[in-house]
């Protein structure tokens, strides 16, 4: 950015005075509230959240520095539940990141499954591109089972989340195969959770402190059965037998 266009001190001044009163506000309003979700709550917190963002941009521009702290944005939180008090169906909706980081296991465990099950393999060859090898696999194996052997499979497990919606009534058959991820009203999420690495560094845990422990999230019971029942490698760097896969 040119010396032109860049934010006078008094500009950076005065967007830090705006977030002072914007962290007054929202004090007064939390120490006013009415209840859990009182709206002059969530107002004066998007008011903080903009004044604090405003600031750390003139602060950089001016400074080439930036704020300690990170406000998550509005479309990053879920809104208050308004969906069924008694649902008579819900929707669950889950993303699993992954990483394919060793592709010549990857193709071996699906030329394997080709091999056994399909006749034409040897013609078609389908299992040897990474992408016909993940066609393969995910026909093959239920998305759970392949989360908790990743490892066998040549993959490395990244962010997921997991989204449970209510509604009245359940959809028709095949309403929403078309967009199977589209038009999901946010309001009807009753729950929620998210895995990922950043949450890695939040807090440590002493696991000889059953404080501690109670506080360990229920991400952390599922990777240790995914581990439980996963096939990774043994001592000797072997491959472990392939488990028979029932369909």
């Amino acid at each position: 950015m040119s010396d032109a266009a860049q934010p006078t001190a008094a500009e950076v001044r005065a967007a830090a005075e705006a977030v002072k009163t914007a962290l007054d506000r929202h004090l007064a309003a939390v120490e006013r509230r009415s209840g859990e979700d009182d709206p002059a709550v969530s107002e004066a917190f998007n008011q903080l959240a903009a004044a604090a963002e405003a600031y750390d941009e003139l602060l950089y521009d001016r400074y080439d520095e930036v704020t300690p702290f990170e406000i998550p944005g509005a479309e990053e939180a879920l809104p208050p539940y308004a969906g069924p008090e008694e649902p008579n169906a819900i929707s669950v909706l889950i993303r699993r990141d992954y990483t394919v980081a060793e592709p010549h296991r990857l193709l071996a465990q699906a030329q394997r499954v080709e091999a056994a099950e399909y006749e034409t393999a040897a013609d078609d060859d389908v299992a040897g591109t990474v992408p016909g090898a993940l066609g393969v696999l995910f026909g093959e194996f239920e998305p759970d089972e392949i989360a908790s052997r990743h490892k066998e499979f040549g993959l490395e497990e990244g962010d997921s989340t997991l989204w449970v919606t209510a509604a009245e009534e359940p959809p028709e058959a095949g309403e929403w195969l078309a967009a199977p991820f589209e038009h999901i009203d946010r309001q009807q999420v009753v729950c929620r959770f998210d895995v990922s690495a950043v949450f890695d560094d939040d807090a440590s845990v002493d696991e000889d402190d059953p404080d501690d422990l109670e506080f360990l999230v229920a991400g952390a019971q599922d990777e240790e059965a995914a581990v439980a029942g996963a096939g990774d490698e043994d001592e000797d760097g072997e491959e472990p037998e392939r488990l028979d896969a029932g369909r």
